[in-house]
């Protein structure tokens, strides 16, 4: 969601006109060339990192959600159980590849993220690129990466990131982004040139995405599918009744279908997903969530205990023991047929990925192929004294219909 400060009510962006031969342009506060009307409320309070250099940070808002009314949740100066104990990073290929991403004006969702294994993964020689800057225009209540308006697209990034992958010498490397609901594709071209860029450079090396939702649009996933990535990831992130409060930008069936349309664009491409578990979810919901993946034929499925980045973000619900982590593995590998699950406390969406693209083999389409929801507004789109229409489960029968 786009935040403008002090604005209220309804307000129309219009994105100014590339000019042929610049590599990269700056977005004013009158961006959006769609012409798409988005409505919002600025809320004064909530994380608001600040040293962000393509955007205008905002607030997110209230820690507060709904779904922890009467729940006991975690102090954020609670210890933390010895599982999630990890050693400080700071070895020498962590400073070499720190270095490297300053210089080249790159960034990675390890650091904006605030990811537990960024020592280990660092130190290995691995990192998962962040593009499209370092302001998302959308709040999550659990993400550490910074919401607001982006004010630059960099068209010279996929070379650089490409030029980057080619001097660590990767053979596998994961590519992400923040949201940018401002972009008419959402940042999908510049997805497919940074896939391409990396596949000349260095032939051999498997590229994995994590994209967002692209508000549904079929089109922009398209343009992603065609370049051709060894892995397609989008996160789920939690269970059906926490979406809403949770990751307001976006909708539950709607990031399910869109793995699920991944398979009859490419039905050969790898599908891969996330749940964050500790924020309040129960255990049959995950559960459903797994039922409800595997309904899209998603091969790939990772697991990991949510930590809060601030005490501005939602609380922790409870600690996941590792016991019950193996659970769930057992239970969507033998249970759902996931082609793999790596669950842990400390697992990230592409923690273990090399791994994964090389002994992954790809499922078939599922049953869900369409993309939906694509036209309904998400929680943060509605105006709150609007009532919003929920359509509940595919096949599922509405109320009054």
């Amino acid at each position: 969601m786009v935040v403008l400060g002090g604005l209220r009510g309804s307000f129309r962006l219009v994105m100014p006109r590339r000019q042929p031969g610049v590599s990269s342009c700056t977005l004013t506060g009158r961006a959006l060339e769609d012409g798409v009307v988005k409505t919002t409320t600025e809320t004064p309070y909530g994380y608001a990192p600040t040293g962000k250099d393509t955007g205008l940070v905002k607030p997110k808002g209230t820690s507060k959600i709904r779904a922890h009314e009467g729940l006991n949740t975690i102090d954020i100066r609670a210890r933390k159980p010895s599982w999630l104990k990890v050693r400080s990073p700071g070895g020498a290929n962590y400073l070499r590849l720190q270095k490297k991403m300053r210089s080249e004006g790159l960034h990675t969702v390890c650091e904006e993220a605030s990811c537990p294994n960024i020592g280990e993964c660092w130190e290995a020689g691995t990192a998962t690129f962040m593009i499209l800057g370092d302001v998302c225009t959308r709040a999550c209540k659990y993400c550490g990466v910074a919401h607001g308006l982006p004010t630059q697209l960099d068209l010279d990034e996929p070379r650089r990131v490409a030029e980057t992958v080619a001097s660590m010498g990767l053979e596998h490397v994961v590519i992400t982004s923040v949201n940018r609901d401002e972009l008419p594709d959402g940042g999908a071209g510049i997805y497919a040139q940074t896939i391409r860029s990396i596949q000349e450079a260095v032939p051999g090396c498997s590229v994995e995405v994590l994209i967002p939702d692209f508000k549904g649009d079929e089109d922009a996933l398209q343009t992603v599918v065609d370049a051709q990535p060894a892995i397609l990831g989008h996160n789920l992130e939690t269970v059906e009744r926490l979406h809403p409060d949770v990751r307001p930008g976006g909708r539950y069936w709607r990031s399910i279908s869109y793995l699920g349309a991944v398979k009859r664009l490419a039905p050969g491409m790898i599908t891969k997903t996330s749940l964050i578990l500790g924020m309040g979810e129960e255990h049959d919901e995950v559960r459903q969530a797994m039922a409800d993946l595997r309904e899209a034929a998603v091969d790939v499925l990772t697991l990991g205990q949510y930590l809060r980045p601030s005490a501005m973000h939602i609380p922790v619900a409870r600690w996941v023991t590792p016991d019950e982590f193996a659970d769930y593995k057992r239970i969507g590998e033998e249970e759902f047929g996931f082609k793999h699950v790596e669950s842990g406390p400390l697992v990230r969406s592409s923690y273990h990925a090399k791994e994964q693209a090389r002994e992954v083999v790809a499922g078939g389409p599922g049953r869900i192929q369409a993309v939906l929801e694509a036209d309904i507004p998400a929680p943060a789109e509605i105006r709150l004294d609007l009532v919003q229409l929920e359509l509940g489960r595919p096949g599922r029968s509405v109320a009054g219909s």
